[in-house]
């Protein structure tokens, strides 16, 4: 079994509050997606995020492909992070883990994605011409989105990076 993982963190000029405020709320993850994606939530957003929350949405990650993704919240602790899991959708696995801790002058958010994908060697064939490409295409829009939202910290790298793992 091929697992990989990506990895990201991104400073921001924003308070604890109101970064756990936007990223806490499964209606933003839109606003921060690619439009051509074309992400659509189709339930389980109306209410705050609590643990056991499923959220159902529509997504096309590549022209011509449309597909259900099905995740649960399994794991929050307000204002320190939150846990996303893959129920049903285009990953045999997919376990994200979202946090967020307070720096001088802003937050970190830092992301961890363990990922498996489904078909083997096809699967990792996939992830080394599209797949790998497609979520780095992903995190670096939503870097540049939050900076657009909140502005960017000076002196601060934003890293991502995908491994196999």
């Amino acid at each position: 079994m091929k697992l990989f993982q990506l990895h990201s963190k991104q400073s921001l000029p924003i308070t604890l509050e109101e970064a756990w405020t936007f990223l806490s709320d499964p209606s933003n993850l839109k606003v921060i997606t690619p439009d051509q994606m074309g992400f659509h939530i189709l339930n389980g957003a109306e209410r705050e995020m609590f643990p056991g929350q499923i959220i159902q949405y529509k997504v096309s990650p590549f022209a011509g492909i449309t597909t259900k993704w099905v995740t649960e919240i399994t794991h929050v602790k307000e204002g320190e992070y939150f846990v996303d899991e893959q129920r049903f959708g285009p990953y045999a696995l997919w376990h994200h883990k979202h946090f967020i801790r307070p720096i001088s002058g802003g937050v970190e958010m830092e992301d961890i994605i363990d990922y498996k994908l489904p078909y083997g060697i096809l699967g990792q064939l996939a992830q080394s011409l599209l797949v790998k490409k497609q979520l780095e295409t992903i995190f670096k829009y939503r870097e540049k989105k939050l900076e657009e939202i909140f502005g960017h910290m000076k002196d601060t790298s934003n890293e991502l990076s995908i491994i196999s793992i």
